[in-house]
C-alpha cells in the first residue's frame, strides 16, 4: 500500500472531524454490541428468540405450502449474506456476472432495490437514478455498462423481476440474484454467502446480534473475509475473500485519479454504508489525510447532507455512494472497492451451474 509523502516540519497533523449522524450513531451502538456477549446483548437476547420462532414458523408456512414459492425457469444464483449490515455481497455479484460472461453465458440480474421510492417492478440502466432503482442496483448497472449488456431489473418479489427480465431478454440462461437468502418465495439453484471479517459476530440473532437467521445452516458456496466462520456439517466449500481500494478514486465523467495524487490534501471522506469506518481506515492506510469524515447511515439518500463546508478539501466517498452523492456534489471523487476473490469459488460454482444451465450452453459442453 502506498504510504503517506514527507511532510514539511513546520507542519502540524491535521484533526479529523468525525460526523456521526444520528441513523449511523445507533447502527455503530449495535454493531459494537453484536460483536460480544455483553450485558446489552443479553438483555437483547429474549426478542431475538421471538424473532427465531418467526423466522422458522415462515419457513413452515412455505414448506408446507401455506405461502407459495415460484422458481423462473432459469438457473438462479442467490448472493447474499446471513449478518445485518454489509458483507460485500454487490461487487461480489458484479464480479460473478463478469464471470459467467467470460464463460460464453448471458446472466441476468434482479433485486429488490432497497431503499428506492419507487414500488414497481422496472428494468434499471446506468443512467437509471438510485431513487427510482436503488443505490447497489444502480452501481451494478454502471458497473456493467462498459461490458456486453446485462438485463437488471427490480421489484418487491423477486419472482417478478425474473419473470420481467425473462419476458424482454428470453435469451438469458442464468440470474443472479443480488441479496435474497431469506427470500423463501423465490425458489434457487445455488447459494452463494458472503461473511466480512466480523463474522458471525456473537452469535446471536437480530436484534441481540447481527444474524438474520440462524446459523451455520446448510449453503452451497461460502466466501469469507479474515477467518473461516462456523460452518454446517457438511462443511460448503469456502473460500477467501479480500477486499481493497483501487489505486484510484473516478470522477463523476468516468475519469480516474491516481489516489497517490491525493496525498498530502486534506480530504473530506464521506460513507454511508454499513461499516463506514472500514472505508476510512482503508484510505488512511492508502497514505491519505482525512481532516473530516462523515459517517452516515447506510443507503442514505444524501437529500438532507449539509455538503462540503470547507470547499478547500475534497470530498471523497464510496463507489456506492456515489451514484446519489454526485448529484449533489458533482466534483466528489469516488474509490472503487477490488475484491480478490479465490479462483477456486469460480471453478466451484461452475461445477455446481453445469448440472442446471440448457444442454446447448457453454457450462454444459465438455471441457
Amino acid at each position: 500500500m502506498a504510504a503517506a509523502g514527507p511532510q514539511p516540519p513546520s507542519s502540524t497533523p491535521p484533526r479529523t472531524s468525525p460526523v456521526l449522524h444520528h441513523g449511523a450513531s445507533e447502527e455503530r451502538g449495535l454493531q459494537k454490541i453484536w460483536q460480544s456477549r455483553s450485558v446489552a446483548a443479553w438483555g437483547l437476547w429474549p426478542v431475538s428468540q421471538l424473532y427465531r420462532a418467526l423466522i422458522a414458523l415462515r419457513r413452515l408456512l412455505y414448506r408446507t405450502g401455506v405461502f407459495t414459492s415460484e422458481h423462473p425457469g432459469r438457473p438462479v444464483v442467490v448472493v447474499g449474506n446471513v449478518i445485518a449490515g454489509g458483507a460485500g455481497k454487490t461487487p461480489v455479484v458484479i464480479a460473478l456476472v463478469k464471470h459467467l460472461q467470460a464463460q460464453g453465458l448471458h446472466p441476468g440480474v434482479i433485486s429488490r432495490g432497497y431503499g428506492r421510492r419507487s414500488r414497481d417492478c422496472r428494468a434499471v440502466t446506468p443512467d437509471s437514478l438510485p431513487s427510482d432503482v436503488g443505490d447497489e442496483p444502480a452501481l451494478i448497472a454502471r458497473s456493467l455498462a462498459a461490458g456486453p449488456a446485462v438485463p437488471l431489473f427490480v421489484a418487491p418479489r423477486r419472482i417478478t423481476a425474473a419473470r420481467a427480465l425473462l419476458a424482454a431478454h428470453p435469451h438469458t440462461d442464468v440470474i443472479v440474484c443480488d441479496d435474497g437468502l431469506q427470500h423463501l418465495a423465490l425458489q434457487r439453484d445455488i447459494e452463494v454467502c458472503v461473511f466480512n471479517d466480523q463474522g458471525v459476530g456473537n452469535g446471536f440473532l437480530l436484534p441481540a446480534g447481527p444474524l438474520r437467521e440462524a446459523w451455520p445452516r446448510p449453503m452451497d458456496l461460502l466466501l469469507y473475509a479474515g477467518s473461516v466462520p462456523p460452518l454446517a456439517s457438511p462443511p460448503p466449500p469456502a473460500f477467501a475473500l479480500r477486499r481493497n481500494l483501487a489505486a484510484y478514486a473516478l470522477r463523476s465523467d468516468g475519469t480516474q485519479v491516481p489516489l497517490a495524487s491525493l496525498q498530502g490534501q486534506a480530504l473530506h471522506a464521506v460513507a454511508a454504508v454499513a461499516r463506514p469506518g472500514d472505508f476510512f481506515a482503508m484510505l488512511r492506510a492508502r497514505g491519505l489525510t482525512l481532516a473530516r469524515t462523515d459517517a452516515l447511515p447506510d443507503h442514505y439518500d444524501f437529500d438532507s447532507w449539509k455538503g462540503n463546508s470547507n470547499k478547500r478539501n475534497q470530498v471523497i466517498c464510496t463507489e456506492k455512494d456515489a451514484v446519489k452523492l454526485w448529484t449533489v456534489s458533482p466534483d466528489a471523487l469516488a474509490v472503487p472497492l477490488v475484491l480478490d476473490i479465490d479462483p477456486g469459488f469460480f471453478e466451484a460454482l461452475d461445477a455446481r451451474l453445469r448440472g442446471h444451465v440448457p444442454p446447448m450452453s457453454p457450462l454444459s459442453s465438455p471441457a
